[in-house]
């Protein structure tokens, strides 16, 4: 019953594979989508490319509608949002930076106040002009402890009633990961156990210092938009407090230095924060 839709439900799509895998299980258990159902992805416009088209793959390939949403600026707030699709969508973290800007520092572990900006506030405001009552079901598995206790604890989130069907089903990363393996397409990034270090926005300042010194070192074209931002955010701020994401560790432009020289600067072994924003 935990894939099962009978009242209005978005069913929050992150691009990765494991929110993919929760929407093909809801369109197995329901015979395709339900009338009451609407799937939403929120693009930041710092993605990889690999995964945007892997939402444009995942409606293709299973014949369902994706709304694509992203924030824009507004003096009303309930307007912060704009639909667009795979062509129009933005690629250079434009709705990102129209974040950052209208708060005049940037998100850090603390005020990460980017995954409401980009992705629950305009799901909300979009969703309440079709309908006021809405249940969202996440992609969070049940080896997801910590944010599946956090949810479980408050679920109720902007008046959305939060659903965790692969938790309740006992889905794990392997689950996933196998799912995905057996699939005539599948995300064009990396695959461990159904995980990717590539996934959400490419450099989110979440991330292990170790796996964001990786993937700058891989490709360090990643690192220029976060580079910008704080340099944008440190020439404009009066005080220059909140003009680096991480307080704790090398800014954005220290760390593509450090990766040109190929030198370690993390300990591998640290953890990721978890973020709501998906997988």
């Amino acid at each position: 019953m935990s894939f099962k839709i009978d009242s209005p439900t978005c069913i929050s799509f992150s691009g990765g594979r494991t929110s993919a895998y929760m929407l093909y299980r809801i369109l197995e258990e329901n015979g395709g989508l339900p009338e009451e159902a609407v799937i939403c992805f929120a693009n930041t416009g710092k993605e990889d490319e690999a995964t945007l088209k892997f939402v444009n793959d995942c409606a293709l390939n299973w014949g369902v509608d994706i709304r694509w949403l992203e924030y824009r600026w507004d003096e009303d707030a309930k307007k912060r949002w704009a639909l667009v699709d795979y062509e129009s969508a933005s690629r250079d973290g434009e709705p990102f930076e129209a974040a950052i800007k209208s708060r005049g520092y940037l998100p850090n572990p603390v005020t990460r106040y980017c995954t409401t900006l980009l992705k629950i506030r305009p799901f909300a405001n979009y969703l309440h002009t079709i309908s006021d009552d809405w249940d969202q079901m996440v992609g969070i598995r049940a080896d997801e402890q910590r944010r599946v206790s956090k949810i479980r604890a408050n679920p109720i989130e902007d008046r959305f009633y939060r659903r965790m069907p692969l938790a309740d089903a006992g889905v794990t990363k392997e689950m996933v990961g196998d799912f995905w393996r057996r699939q005539p397409f599948d995300l064009e990034l990396p695959n461990n156990n159904g995980v990717t270090m590539h996934g959400n926005c490419d450099l989110c300042y979440l991330k292990g210092g170790s796996q964001v010194l990786s993937l700058i070192t891989e490709k360090p074209e990643r690192a220029v938009w976060w580079v910008k931002m704080e340099k944008m955010i440190y020439e404009s701020a009066e005080k220059k407090s909140g003009a680096v994401f991480r307080s704790d560790r090398p800014s954005y432009k220290d760390m593509l230095s450090f990766s040109q020289k190929q030198m370690d600067m993390f300990d591998p072994a640290e953890e990721a924060i978890a973020c709501f924003c998906g997988d």
